[in-house]
């Protein structure tokens, strides 16, 4: 690594103080993706402002129909919560299989939605759900937020402070993981929401996506056979050394019909 500065505000106003009088600063989460890249001396920031003291990004809350989450929550911890789990299933199911547990409790929900990896879990259910994300200053609908591979709506410096989940009628989240670092080849999850039928795909492409064909058959028929015949177009997916792109569209039909399978 190279040398830097390290700083552990006790609130947002240091933080962001902290942030601002800085060349190149840096904000950590849970340190599961700028950690390495510091050791791989990807980054070379002037200064990390680690957030793992801030009161204002922690807390699990439910009320009426949102679950809301703050941003320092770690996986393990959404996935643990009776509140979660009780209000939205699919969601603590899709934090207990996020990589391994030294992983699920160090990330945090915030971190990983503001790296925008385009393999991680969470994206599919901020959209899928209908989230809204929250700043110190503003909301972002889940269709705003991700904006590309490792881009989102997050202006420099901005940070998230906590996420809201409206609560779904139904929901599940299925996924195809790499058996190393559990990353989602392909993760589906599909609810059933107060606006109608979301079907939210991560890990198939360079960022998150709805399939707006398997939506629309959900909605006449919710069933596993009418998404199973449902082709989607490869032109914008990923192909890599896990799988091809032709792979990805056919496991997108796969996880989605077992999606519905799971809370038909």
């Amino acid at each position: 690594m190279y040398a830097f500065d390290y700083t552990r505000p006790k609130d947002l106003a240091a933080a962001a103080q902290s942030f601002a009088g800085s060349d190149e600063p840096v904000y950590m989460a849970g340190g599961q993706t700028l950690i390495p890249t510091l050791k791989q001396r990807l980054r070379r920031p002037s200064l990390v402002v680690d957030l793992g003291a801030l009161p204002e990004l922690k807390g699990i809350a439910v009320a009426g129909n949102l679950v809301t989450i703050g941003a320092m929550a770690t996986h393990a911890e959404v996935a643990a919560s009776a509140d979660v789990r009780r209000a939205i299933p699919a969601l603590a199911d899709l934090a207990q299989h996020i990589g391994d547990p030294q992983v699920r409790n160090r990330g945090t929900l915030g971190g990983s939605i503001a790296n925008a990896d385009p393999a991680a879990d969470y994206p599919a259910a901020i959209v899928a759900l209908g989230a809204t994300v929250y700043t110190p200053t503003r909301s972002i609908a889940d269709a705003d937020f991700f904006t590309g591979m490792f881009e989102t709506a997050l202006e420099p410096g901005e940070l998230v402070v906590k996420v809201a989940f409206p609560v779904p009628k139904r929901a599940a989240y299925m996924k195809f993981r790499n058996p190393a670092s559990r990353y989602a080849i392909v993760g589906v999850m599909v609810a059933e929401t107060a606006s109608g039928i979301r079907v939210a795909v991560t890990g198939a492409g360079p960022s998150v996506f709805r399939v707006p064909e398997m939506e629309a058959a959900l909605a006449k028929s919710f069933t596993a056979d009418a998404v199973k015949a449902i082709a989607v177009p490869v032109d914008d997916l990923n192909a890599d050394l896990h799988a091809t792109a032709e792979y990805r569209a056919h496991l997108i039909g796969v996880m989605a019909a077992r999606a519905v399978v799971a809370i038909a």
